[in-house]
């Protein structure tokens, strides 16, 4: 489905066809997952947050104008979703002290492979403010432009580069030392 198709599937929609939103489901279903993932961190509570997107998005569709892009409202409207439900439900993120048990630690030296490395950075992002951390999840880890993830958020563009230097310098003060470039192993 394109975007075109999508803004097809919404007029359908509009005019009565409750039908026509199923393709909408499937198509975007798996990013919406993803991204619930990344708020939540639990398989299940993210498929429940996705049904609460899509029902939201359902009941917004009016909302809807089609001179921007669906993707972009939608995912707007699902990031509201997921911030709330995060602010209500205060995940047990990991603390600060915690990282140094992670793989790798403190020690730039000791054997990380890249998904130990991976899941260090993302479980420090966790242990961002809320503000930081969803400004760095919809850049970083979905992808979306600058002004696709401020208005995600509902901040201008400015507040979202202020956060996400914010949120950089916070994880390079956090994990700096995992994240430098390793040196170089020398001959013997």
């Amino acid at each position: 489905m394109t975007a075109d198709e999508d803004r097809a599937a919404v007029r359908r929609v509009r005019a009565g066809d409750a039908e026509a939103f199923e393709g909408i489901v499937r198509r975007w279903q798996r990013p919406l997952l993803n991204l619930a993932y990344r708020f939540c961190r639990n398989r299940a509570e993210s498929e429940e947050l996705v049904q609460d997107a899509f029902l939201r998005i359902y009941r917004k569709l009016d909302l809807y104008r089609e001179e921007a892009a669906f993707s972009s409202w939608m995912f707007a409207v699902a990031t509201r979703v997921f911030t709330s439900h995060v602010r209500r439900h205060k995940p047990r993120w990991l603390q600060i002290e915690e990282l140094d048990r992670l793989p790798g630690g403190d020690d730039p030296s000791s054997p990380t492979d890249d998904r130990d490395r991976d899941e260090t950075v993302r479980r420090a992002v966790g242990t961002l403010p809320g503000k930081y951390r969803d400004a760095i999840v919809l850049y970083y880890f979905l992808e979306q432009d600058v002004t696709q993830a401020a208005k995600a958020l509902g901040v201008s563009t400015g507040t979202l580069k202020s956060r996400l230097f914010r949120g950089r310098d916070m994880l390079r003060t956090k994990i700096g030392s995992l994240l430098a470039p390793r040196p170089a192993a020398t001959e013997a």
